[in-house]
This record gives C-alpha cells, structure tokens and sequence, in this order.
C-alpha cells in the first residue's frame, strides 16, 4: 500500500519489508499505516524477513507524536523481524530519538543508519 505519508512493500525475493515514512503524521495517517501494515505483515513469516525503513524525509520527533511512534516500534518488535534498520539522513538528534524510543520499546534487532 502506498500514500504520499507512507508505503510499505514486500520484497519477497530479498526477504526485506521496504517501507517509507513521510516527515509527519495525523492521527488519521497513524490509523491507515497501522491497518496497512497488519495487512502486509499478515501474509509473510516475519521472523524471515528484515524491515528496513526510509527516514530519511523525517524530521525531529515532536513530543506529542513520541508514544505514538514508540507504538510503531513495539508493533515492529511483536512481528518478530530478524533485523530492524532505520535509515535516516544526517539528523544527529533524530538519531539519537530513534534510538531511544527503539530502546523504550525493547526492539533490541534495530539499527539506525545515516544514509547519503
């Protein structure tokens, strides 16, 4: 499925999830990306696969969007993927965000990694 907030595809071949997130989301988005992405991952063995996601347009995590995005990254641990990565762009603070709400939410298979 894709938007101009989000995708997310299934690459059956590399055993990768690729997805994209955009710089923000509404409540509304948080809902579809949810309900898109229990869809996606309904249909493949996780455990298989690494999740790969595009940061790369995010910008600095507001506070108000942090538990929601901490939710995200729980649902990424309960689905069980062997590997996590978080590519971002140059973003020392997102980095650092990244990696904290990652460690809030237990994923302990995750990697936030800059990207050119």
């Amino acid at each position: 499925m894709s938007n101009a907030k989000y995708s997310i595809k299934v690459n059956r071949i590399k055993k990768v999830v690729e997805m994209m997130v955009g710089e923000s989301f509404t409540d509304e988005d948080v809902k579809n990306f949810v309900n898109d992405y229990l869809k996606n991952m309904s249909s493949i063995d996780t455990s298989a696969y690494t999740l790969e996601v595009d940061c790369t347009t995010m910008k600095v995590v507001e506070a108000k969007m942090a538990p929601k995005l901490e939710a995200s990254f729980n649902m990424y641990k309960e689905s069980g993927f062997n590997k996590v990565i978080f590519q971002i762009s140059k973003n020392t603070v997102l980095k650092m965000q990244l990696n904290r709400i990652a460690r809030g939410a237990g994923l302990t298979n995750s990697e936030v990694v800059e990207v050119a």
